[in-house]
């Protein structure tokens, strides 16, 4: 191994970072809750187009209380992506419900609009309508929400959005984030920007918002004593880690294109290899989150796997394509529809070092331990 390992995305911070979280630590507001909060939720709602945010612990946490908020519960089904991470499908666990696991698109890794059509036949005919669908935004890619949106509105099926990846991304021009009745968004270490961890459940539903509020603020009543009527959850951001994030937000842009150059040049130097394409298909309106490539293993000079050990020799991070859901021992007997895409990007594809932190040598470092693994010269 030479030098220090190659991440596939580590944090993006800096100055502007430090100057707004000691700026906070100054204010004196070092308990959860404060002015940056109401802050950042401010800024985001304005970014993303809709009329209110709440600043969560994480991404799951959104994902659980946008599901709450929809009154979802034991003996329910929500249809979500098995091409996925698991906090998806654990969201909806945590529910009581059933996760109904739906395959993707193969060249974006997106719920396949005509399965889930399928399978909500399906359930309706079983008499088991879903109480909702919640596909998810892969690797910064925004699913075909006006085919999905379309779809839920014939099956009167509520939609609730995981566009934990897809910060920053548009799909026909309206911004990741603002689909269905509600959205998750994540800020975990990897993410596009991040707030150490972190999420935000963003909506134009003031009842659905206010919900999240109490809930995650452990469903306290507002009496001068503790009074409970409620189950609630801690979930609320700390008023120190929003400060990151509005440091942060101030950076997105900028993040997502030099992620988006990153990815430029992968697309380039693979244009050089048969059988290895650039995962995701047109990127126009993606954020760049993460670059993933597919690897033919009848026509590439081998198989991903093997890619990925001599990657590993050369200390560059790497990462094959998520483990589908439906594969997954925890989620073994769940219902779900697949043809076989999941699998198959889970065996061909793999994710690597693309993060806006990462430097000129770095990006060097991985072109050229390609070049060597592939032959190209």
């Amino acid at each position: 191994m030479s030098g220090d390992r190659v991440l596939m995305s580590t944090p993006d911070v800096g100055q502007v970072e430090e100057d707004y979280v000691v700026a906070a630590m100054r204010s004196g507001w070092i308990a959860p809750l404060g002015p940056d909060v109401d802050a950042f939720e401010q800024e985001m709602s304005a970014r993303i187009g809709v009329q209110h945010a709440v600043a969560l612990s994480s991404g799951t946490a959104a994902l659980h209380l946008g599901l709450l908020g929809l009154g979802v519960g034991p003996g329910d089904i929500v249809v979500t992506s098995t091409m996925t991470f698991a906090a998806t499908a654990n969201a909806v666990m945590y529910t009581g419900a059933t996760p109904y696991f739906i395959d993707c698109d193969p060249e974006t890794g997106n719920m396949d609009p005509g399965l889930l059509r399928s399978g909500l036949v399906e359930l309706k005919a079983a008499g088991t309508p879903a109480k909702v669908v919640l596909p998810v935004d892969l690797l910064g890619k925004a699913v075909d929400y006006t085919t999905i949106s379309q779809i839920c509105a014939e099956f009167e099926t509520t939609l609730l959005c995981d566009a934990a990846e897809s910060l920053g991304a548009t799909h026909g021009g309206q911004a990741a984030g603002s689909f269905g009745v509600a959205s998750a968004f994540s800020f975990n270490g990897n993410k596009i920007m991040t707030t150490s961890g972190g999420g935000m459940l963003l909506t134009d539903d003031r009842a659905m918002a206010d919900n999240a509020r109490y809930l995650a603020t452990q469903a306290r009543q507002p009496v001068v004593h503790y009074e409970h009527v409620d189950v609630g959850y801690n979930y609320r951001l700390s008023n120190l880690l929003a400060a990151l994030g509005r440091a942060q937000l101030t950076r997105l842009d900028e993040m997502i294109a030099q992620r988006r150059q990153w990815r430029d040049e992968y697309r380039q130097f693979f244009r050089q290899v048969p059988g290895i394409e650039i995962f995701g298909g047109e990127d126009a309106e993606d954020n760049c989150w993460l670059t993933s490539i597919v690897v033919d293993p009848d026509l590439a000079p081998m198989t991903a796997e093997k890619l990925r050990e001599q990657l590993n020799v050369a200390n560059i991070e790497t990462r094959p394509l998520w483990k589908p859901m439906h594969l997954q021992p925890i989620f073994e007997g769940k219902p779900a529809l697949v043809n076989g895409s999941s699998e198959m990007l889970f065996d061909r594809g793999l994710t690597l070092p693309s993060g806006s932190a990462m430097s000129r040598d770095s990006m060097n470092r991985v072109l050229a331990a390609l070049s060597d693994a592939l032959g190209v010269r």
